[in-house]
C-alpha cells in the first residue's frame, strides 16, 4: 500500500511540476514518513468532498509540505515549549506531528474534511505514544468561520485557501490578537498571499525558496504593535 502511495505521488508531482522535483520530494517523503512513523503522503484534489456537497471552490488541493522544508522552518522558530501550535488547513496532520516531535505540547488543527481530520488524529495518537505530555485537538470546521484559539501563538499555513478565505483567516487572526494581545508567529508555506499579513503589520523574519515550488516564510507580529492596535 505504501509503495503504491509513493508511486502515485511521484507521478502526480512529476506530471504537475517536473520529475526532477518529484524525485527529490519522494526521497524526502520516504525518509520523513519512516522517521516520524506517520502516514501523510499523497495528493487529493478534493473531488470526494465535492461529491458530498461540500463547497471546495475556495480550497486548494491536499498536498503536504515537504519534510525537509518543514524541518528547516522549525529550526527558525523560537525554542519556547509553552507555545500553542495551530495548523489551519491541517490535512492529515504532518505539520502538527513534526511540531510534537519538536517539543510543542499544545497542538490544534482545523480542516473542513472530516476524513483528513480522522487521519490527522490517528497520526497524532502515534506521536502521543512517543510524547505523552503532548495534548492535541483536531476540529472539522470551515476556516472562514473558525475562531483562532486565544492562546495560539504559532500558526501554520500551507497555502490551503484562495485569497477569499485567506483574507477571512487573516481577519480572524487579527481579531484574536486584538482580544488577547500576544506576540504571534505565522509559518506560511507557499506564501502566495503574504501581502495580506504584511498589510496588518506582520514582519517577515525568515524566507526560503528552493527551486520553484519549495518556498516558505515566517512572519511575526510584534507584541508592541498588537497593544497599540488593541
Amino acid at each position: 500500500m505504501k509503495l503504491f502511495t509513493y508511486l502515485h505521488y511521484f507521478f502526480y508531482v512529476g506530471f504537475n511540476w517536473n520529475f526532477r522535483i518529484a524525485l527529490k520530494i519522494i526521497k524526502q517523503e520516504i525518509k520523513g514518513e519512516k522517521k516520524y512513523g506517520i502516514s501523510t503522503t499523497g495528493a487529493d484534489e478534493l473531488k470526494d468532498l465535492s461529491k458530498k456537497g461540500i463547497d471546495t471552490s475556495h480550497a486548494t488541493m491536499y498536498m503536504p509540505i515537504s519534510y525537509t522544508l518543514l524541518e528547516q522552518l522549525f529550526k527558525q522558530l523560537p525554542a519556547t515549549p509553552n507555545m500553542h501550535f495551530a495548523d489551519i488547513g491541517c490535512g492529515k496532520g504532518r505539520a502538527m506531528c513534526v511540531a510534537a516531535y519538536n517539543g510543542y505540547t499544545n497542538i490544534t488543527g482545523v480542516d473542513f474534511s472530516e476524513k483528513f481530520c480522522e487521519d490527522a488524529r490517528r497520526n497524532l495518537e502515534k506521536m502521543k505514544e512517543k510524547f505523552p505530555e503532548m495534548n492535541f485537538a483536531v476540529h472539522t470546521a470551515d476556516a472562514m468561520n473558525y475562531d483562532i484559539p486565544p492562546t495560539a501563538d504559532c500558526l501554520f499555513l500551507f497555502n490551503p485557501f484562495d485569497v477569499v478565505v485567506m483574507s477571512a483567516v487573516v481577519f480572524n487572526i487579527m481579531e484574536s490578537v486584538r482580544m488577547y494581545p500576544r506576540e504571534i508567529f505565522v509559518v506560511y508555506a507557499n506564501p502566495l498571499y503574504e501581502e495580506l499579513f504584511l498589510d496588518e503589520g506582520f514582519k517577515e523574519i525568515f524566507h526560503t525558496k528552493e527551486m520553484k515550488y519549495l518556498e516558505a516564510a515566517i512572519l511575526k507580529l510584534p507584541a508592541l504593535l498588537q497593544r497599540r492596535k488593541s
